[in-house]
């Protein structure tokens, strides 16, 4: 290797506002069953926000490396790796060590032993990790397109196909335009589904339609439930994201279908989801939490991806430099992903 150091972006703090330190530390070296990845590209979640300035509850380290999603290229690997090989590419799970089935947790103490919150995160030039962290990338994506995966990607395709069975001619409404809502209409759209989507600003709405959703509610100027209806003939919806959650959870179930599927991802209206009992006895539909997903979905994923062509949707990608920059956008709401290039 050409270089001992590496750059990498730390916090000390957490605060809304915290400063981000790009700090020179050592490489580090790959131990038994571990690999050494030389990372390509980080992709942003709100979630990085969400434990910038809260924490979340999580027992961090300082200094701590923010972000979860990363694709790279394995640069060595360490004693009884069998998986991968110096120069394959990979991308990094958002659940380490969830490989298929139930998730790990019980009741009391709930699985989130995650990578930027739990774990150290992924935003340096290089990372050591057990080798059954990773899964392989795409090959028909490029570095800073792969990294948008392993959260934002997985989450609608969990949601939609490895939980919602999703078949065609079914009806998907995705809230807003982030990397979630547009991986879920690009996946609905690619199994021939109806989509929906509802977003602020027109805009917007002709480049949800231009990605492939049919149907375009602007939520600034008609009760969005409403306009569900008239579109659907009063049917609703078989599929919804409920990205908002808060108190905007009793939409949800106003526009669900009977017997439909309410997928709770989002908590950008709260942490504490409310609606009225009646509808939700009356249609009984199936409300699940998602809280991204597995491994082996993740490899279906991204078998999908190469076979289907689809494309992520990244709305700006940054230099390493100016990851403060990143986050900054990330405050201000993207359209699709935020993508830190290494």
């Amino acid at each position: 290797m050409m270089t001992k150091t590496m750059k990498r972006w730390t916090l000390e703090t957490i605060a809304v506002g915290a400063p981000l330190n790009l700090a020179e530390t050592a490489i580090p070296s790959p131990g038994a069953g571990e690999v050494l990845v030389r990372v390509k590209a980080v992709s942003l979640n709100y979630r990085d926000k969400l434990v910038r300035e809260t924490g979340m509850g999580l027992p961090i380290q300082f200094p701590f490396v923010p972000a979860s999603d990363m694709a790279g290229v394995i640069e060595a690997v360490g004693d009884d790796v069998t998986r991968f090989a110096a120069g394959d590419r990979v991308m990094s799970t958002f659940h380490p060590g969830w490989i298929d089935g139930k998730p790990l947790g019980d009741a009391r103490t709930p699985p989130y032993r995650t990578l930027g919150g739990f774990y150290p995160g992924v935003l340096s030039e290089y990372v050591a990790m057990p080798e059954d962290w990773l899964v392989s990338a795409p090959q028909s994506l490029d570095y800073a397109e792969a990294s948008t995966l392993p959260c934002a990607g997985l989450t609608a395709w969990f949601a939609l196909v490895e939980r919602g069975k999703i078949k065609p001619g079914d009806s998907v409404l995705v809230q807003g335009t982030g990397g979630v809502a547009l991986f879920g209409l690009q996946i609905a759209a690619a199994q021939g589904a109806e989509v929906f989507v509802t977003s602020s600003g027109e805009e917007k709405l002709e480049r949800a339609k231009a990605l492939g959703a049919h149907h375009g509610i602007d939520r600034n100027k008609s009760d969005w439930v409403e306009e569900v209806y008239r579109l659907t003939n009063d049917r609703g919806i078989d599929h919804i994201f409920e990205i908002a959650g808060g108190p905007n959870f009793a939409q949800s179930l106003k526009a669900v279908a009977p017997q439909g599927r309410i997928s709770v991802i989002g908590v950008l209206e709260g942490f504490d989801i409310s609606g009225p009992v009646a509808p939700l006895l009356l249609k009984s539909p199936t409300v699940q939490g998602i809280s991204v997903g597995h491994r082996r979905a993740l490899e279906d994923f991204v078998r999908a991806v190469d076979s289907i062509g689809l494309k992520p949707v990244i709305d700006h990608r940054y230099a390493l430099g100016e990851a403060s920059a990143a986050f900054d956008h990330l405050d201000r709401g993207p359209f699709g992903k935020i993508v830190i290039e290494l």
